[in-house]
């Protein structure tokens, strides 16, 4: 990605790819390269910013389908829930580090910022 000069790019938190998350950090900061990624554990790990939902709101639901499972309810039947809240963190540390200056107006956005 250094060798062609992108402007940015996007890591999708799958396990394979977050088995190598400390390594793409080093690589990302060493070439300057900025990145959003979509899982907040990259932001907090040193990664530029990240976008995503929100990891521990849905633990409360679960009590509800598992109630519902245990008191008969089958598990296919049950309606999928989408996430309902997403956070955007920016890491002004790691923005330093590879020279970027995040907009004040981006800045406002951020449910999160790590100094």
């Amino acid at each position: 990605m250094a060798k062609e000069r992108i402007g940015a790019f996007l890591i999708e938190a799958t396990p394979r790819v977050n088995s190598r998350r400390k390594q793409i950090l080093a690589l990302a900061e060493k070439h300057r390269l900025p990145a959003i990624h979509s899982d907040d554990s990259w932001a907090n790990d040193g990664g530029l910013m990240s976008y995503g939902a929100n990891r521990v709101e849905p633990y409360p639901r679960i009590t509800v389908f598992i109630d519902k499972i245990l008191k008969g309810a089958k598990p296919a039947d049950l309606p999928v829930e989408e996430p309902t809240k997403f956070e955007f963190v920016v890491n002004l540390k790691a923005a330093k580090q590879i020279g970027v200056t995040i907009p004040p107006e981006v800045l406002a956005r951020a449910d999160r910022l790590i100094k």
